[in-house]
C-alpha cells in the first residue's frame, strides 16, 4: 500500500486506498451527509433496506426532538441476531470464520464459522426459552472475554430478551446495582478467566452480587455458569446454577431455534453508564434503529471489505465491544476477533503478536492503550510483522497528537489512515469521524459528522429562552446534535423523565453530549473531553484535556491527567497528575521544565499550579480515568473519595493521596 502524504499538518490517505474506498472525496460525502439528515426517509431507507426486514417500516423516521421523542423504522419487523447469522450463511459466509477467540494462553484459539454460531446460538436461545425467558425479559450476562459471550447475547436477541451486560472485571456490588435496576432473574457467568498468567473467579463475584440482591428482595432464580477454566472448581447451588456445556449439550434442546420478529422500536439491550449523580443509568437501545446505524457505521468507518480481518480490543461489557466486535462486524458478515487478555501480558507486544498472527487488517483500540504500549518503547511493535494493517482507529478519548503519530508511524508504518471516533454508550455508534478515504486527518481532530449527525458547537445558553448561537470557530463550545440519528438511545430504563432532564435541558431543542468541542476553519471537530473538565483560571476558561496534551507532548511525559482545584486568588488553579516514561525520575528541576514546556506550548495561564508525579492513575478496567477522584485529592478532600471498587487498582489511590503535593 502507499505511504500517507503530509502537508501543513494534514495527513492525506495513500492512492490506492482511496481508490477503492465506499467515499472517495469530501465532496462525494458532503452530498451523502446533506441527503442523510435533509431526506433521511430515502438515504436510511436505501441503507435499512440492505439488511433483511421480516416486514417492512411504514416510515423512517419520526421525532419531537425538543422532547426526547424519537421513533426509526416505525412498524418495521426484523431480527438482528438472523440479520447476523441467517443473513450471512443465504449470502455464501455459511463456511466463513465470524467469531475468531485468542484466549490468555497462546494456544488457546476458537474460531467459530457463521453456520456453527447460528448453532450454537439457537441452542443457547433453546436452553434460555426452557429457562423460562421470554421476549420483554432482561438477561444480566457477567462473563469475561470469551467467545460464550457473544453467543449468549445473540441468543438473547434471537428470542425477544434484553440483555444487559456488566463488564467482567466489576465488583459485586456494582454487578448487584445492574441487576436489580434492571430486574434480571436469570444471570450468566463462567467460573473465571485468565488474566496476567492469574485465575479469577466471576463465581465467586458473582455469588455475593445475587446474596445482596436477596438482601433487597430480589431473587435471581437461574445461574448457568460457562466452563473457562479447567479444574477450577466452584460452589454450584442445587436448583439454581447449572453449567453451561451440559445446558447445551442436553437431548432436549434443538440447534434449530426460530427468531422472535421484533419491532423496530422494541428494546434489544441496556447498558449501564455512569451518571454525574453516580448512579448508574440503564441506556436502553432498541432493536431496528440500533442494527441499522451499527452496520452502516461499521461499513463506511472501517471501509469493511469481505476478505478484512477485524480487531477491536474494547472488551464487549463496554458499548465499542457490543457495537464494533459483535453487531457492526455480523451484520456486515466480518470475521471479528474476541481477545481475553490485557495488551502487556507475557509481553508489551501482545496486540502486534496477533495482528501478525491473525493478518488483521482494521485495528481499533484506545488512546489508554496506545499510551501504554508507547512508553514500553518502540522496540516491541518493531519486532512484529504489521504489513497486513491498512486501517487504524482510535475509541474512547480524545487522542492526544503524540499518541497519534506514534500510532500512525510505529503501528500503521506511515500508510495507514487512522480514523479517530467520537461517540457515547448513549449514541450507539459513532457520531464524528474520519472516513478514512474521503478527507486528511488532523492528529487530535475527529473530523467530521458521520450520516445523519447534525453536531454543533454550541456557546453556553444563559436561559432557555435565548437562541442557540455556534460557537467561533476555533474556540470551545458544547458539543450538541439538532436531530435524532437512527443509533441514538431511547431513554433511561425505568427513568423516562432522566433521559430528557440529562440529555435535552442544558441546551433546549437539542442533544446535549456533555462534551466541549473547538471546530476549525476546515469544519473538523477536536474534542476537549467533558464540559465539567474545563477549569476557569482567573477568568479563563482552561480545557483540562488541552493542558494534558501539553504535557503529553514532552518527551519525559507518558500519560497526565489535570484537574482544577481552589485557589485563594486565582479561584481555580490546575493540578496535574504525571507519569514518567521508563528511565526519567521525578525531580523538582523535571516539575521546572514540564512548567515551562506548558507555558511555551499554551501561554503562563495554562501553568499547572501542583504537579505531582505518579506510578498510575485511578482508572475503571475500561481505561476511563476516574477524575472525580483526582478532584478530591487535589482539594484535599480525601474523606469524600466515594466508591474506589470499581477502579482497575484501587490501591493507586492509596499512593496518590500519600503522595498529595
Amino acid at each position: 500500500m502507499g505511504k500517507i502524504r503530509e502537508e501543513n499538518g494534514k495527513f492525506y490517505p495513500p492512492e490506492d486506498f482511496v481508490e477503492q474506498a465506499y467515499v472517495s472525496s469530501r465532496e462525494e460525502y458532503e452530498k451523502m451527509w446533506k441527503q442523510s439528515v435533509e431526506d433521511p426517509e430515502t438515504f436510511w431507507g436505501e441503507i435499512a433496506s440492505e439488511l433483511y426486514w421480516y416486514k417492512k417500516w411504514l416510515k423512517v423516521n419520526r421525532e419531537d426532538f425538543a422532547k426526547g421523542e424519537i421513533e426509526w423504522f416505525i412498524g418495521g419487523k426484523t431480527n438482528i441476531s438472523y440479520n447476523c447469522l441467517d443473513m450471512q450463511i443465504k449470502k455464501g459466509r455459511g463456511d466463513k470464520v465470524a467469531i475468531l477467540f485468542q484466549g490468555e494462553p497462546e494456544d488457546d484459539v476458537v474460531k467459530l464459522t457463521y453456520k456453527e454460531m447460528l448453532k450454537l446460538v439457537s441452542k443457547f436461545a433453546n436452553v434460555l426459552k426452557k429457562k423460562g425467558v421470554r421476549k420483554g425479559d432482561r438477561v444480566a450476562i457477567y462473563l469475561p472475554m470469551i467467545w460464550q459471550l457473544p453467543v449468549a447475547m445473540l441468543a438473547c436477541a434471537r428470542i425477544g430478551a434484553i440483555h444487559t451486560i456488566v463488564f467482567g472485571g466489576f465488583s459485586a456490588e456494582a454487578l448487584r446495582d445492574r441487576i436489580l435496576d434492571a430486574g434480571a432473574k436469570i444471570l450468566i457467568t463462567a467460573n473465571g478467566y485468565w488474566r496476567s498468567g492469574k485465575t479469577v473467579s466471576s463465581k465467586a463475584t458473582a455469588d455475593t452480587a445475587i446474596d445482596l440482591c436477596a438482601k433487597e428482595g430480589h431473587t435471581v432464580d437461574k445461574v448457568i455458569v460457562v466452563k473457562r477454566l479447567d479444574n477450577f472448581d466452584v460452589p454450584m447451588k442445587a436448583g439454581r446454577d447449572t453449567w453451561f456445556e451440559d445446558e447445551i449439550a442436553a437431548s432436549d434442546i434443538s440447534d434449530v431455534c426460530a427468531p422472535v420478529w421484533m419491532d423496530a422500536e422494541d428494546p434489544l439491550f441496556i447498558l449501564y453508564t455512569s451518571g454525574s449523580t453516580g448512579k448508574p443509568k440503564g441506556v436502553l437501545h432498541t432493536t431496528g434503529g440500533y442494527m441499522v446505524y451499527t452496520y452502516a457505521s461499521f461499513k463506511y468507518i472501517f471501509d469493511y471489505k469481505d476478505k478484512d480481518i477485524f480487531f477491536c480490543t474494547a472488551d464487549i461489557g463496554w458499548v465499542t465491544g457490543h457495537s464494533y466486535i459483535v453487531y457492526g462486524p455480523l451484520a456486515n458478515g466480518a470475521t471479528s476477533i474476541v481477545f481475553e487478555s490485557v495488551p502487556t501480558y507475557p509481553n508489551p507486544d501482545r496486540f502486534w503478536q496477533i495482528v501478525e498472527k491473525f493478518k488483521v487488517s482494521i485495528f481499533y483500540t484506545a488512546p489508554t492503550a496506545i499510551r501504554a504500549l508507547m512508553k514500553e518503547g518502540d522496540q516491541w511493535p518493531a519486532k512484529r510483522d504489521l504489513s497486513s494493517l491498512r486501517l487504524l482507529g482510535s475509541v474512547g478519548e480524545p487522542i492526544n497528537p503524540e499518541a497519534w503519530l506514534w500510532y500512525h508511524k510505529h503501528i500503521g508504518g506511515e500508510r495507514c489512515p487512522i480514523v479517530d471516533t467520537w461517540w457515547q454508550t448513549e449514541t450507539g455508534g459513532i457520531l464524528i469521524t474520519p472516513l478514512p478515504g474521503a478527507w486528511p486527518t488532523i492528529p487530535g481532530f475527529a473530523t467530521l459528522p458521520f450520516f445523519g449527525v447534525k453536531a454543533r458547537a454550541l456557546q453556553p445558553r444563559s436561559s432557555a429562552d435565548q437562541p442557540a448561537v455556534d460557537a467561533p470557530v476555533n474556540e470551545q463550545g458544547e458539543l450538541c446534535m439538532e436531530r435524532s440519528w437512527p443509533g441514538m438511545m431511547r431513554g433511561v430504563f425505568g427513568e423516562p423523565e432522566r433521559f430528557f432532564n440529562t440529555y435535552f435541558v442544558q441546551q433546549p431543542g437539542f442533544y446535549f453530549s456533555g462534551d466541549g468541542a473547538i471546530r476549525n476553519e476546515d469544519g473538523y471537530f477536536r474534542l476537549m473531553g467533558r464540559i465539567d473538565d474545563v477549569v476557569n483560571v482567573s477568568g479563563h476558561r482552561m480545557g483540562t484535556a488541552e493542558v494534558e496534551a501539553a504535557l503529553n507532548s514532552y518527551p519525559a511525559v507518558a500519560e497526565s491527567a489535570v484537574v482544577g482545584f481552589p485557589h485563594e486568588v486565582k479561584g481555580e488553579d490546575l493540578y496535574a497528575y504525571v507519569i514518567l516514561k521508563t528511565g526519567f525520575e521525578p525531580s523538582d528541576q523535571l516539575k521546572k521544565e514540564l512548567v515551562a514546556h506548558v507555558r511555551k506550548e499554551i501561554g503562563p495561564i495554562a501553568s499547572p499550579g501542583k504537579i505531582q508525579f505518579v506510578p498510575g492513575l485511578p482508572k475503571t478496567r475500561s481505561g476511563k480515568i476516574m477524575r472525580r477522584i483526582l478532584r478530591k485529592v487535589a482539594s484535599g478532600e480525601i474523606d469524600q473519595l466515594g466508591d474506589t471498587t470499581t477502579l482497575a487498582d484501587p490501591s493507586v489511590v492509596d499512593i496518590i493521596v500519600a503522595g498529595r503535593q
